[in-house]
């Protein structure tokens, strides 16, 4: 259901080369959520850093949605980098799991199938 690697890459170095394969990969960040600095600036307590990319292509989503417009819900895809116990991890939940999970649409399995293996090359290539 996860799919996640350990990287050598400081959290911030990690961060900037998951853009940058983002990028070469044709989709785009649509928005960035830094959870750790949100935690601190609310006060609480919070060791860890972790930021949320949240990434789309145009095109596979509006395919996703043509076939179930719930799945607007699940849209974008997100990409998180962040630590646990001094390492450096980035990781993401399957989107075909998901998609099939949440949409009984055969053509879901395939749509899900291409956006995972572009996923997870971007994560691949950050690393």
């Amino acid at each position: 259901m996860y799919y996640i690697v350990e990287t050598d890459k400081s959290f911030e170095q990690a961060s900037v080369a998951l853009e940058s394969a983002v990028a070469r990969n044709g989709f785009g960040v649509l928005h960035v959520h830094d959870l750790g600095a949100a935690l601190l600036g609310k006060g609480i307590p919070f060791e860890e850093q972790c930021k949320v990319f949240e990434v789309c292509n145009p095109l596979e989503a509006a395919k996703v949605l043509s076939l179930d417009m719930r799945l607007n819900m699940a849209l974008p895809c997100r990409i998180s980098v962040f630590t646990e116990k001094g390492k450096t991890k980035i990781g993401l939940i399957k989107p075909q799991q998901m998609l099939s999970a949440l949409s009984q649409d055969p053509s879901m399995v395939q749509i899900g199938t291409e956006v995972e293996e572009k996923i997870i090359r971007m994560v691949d290539e950050a690393k």
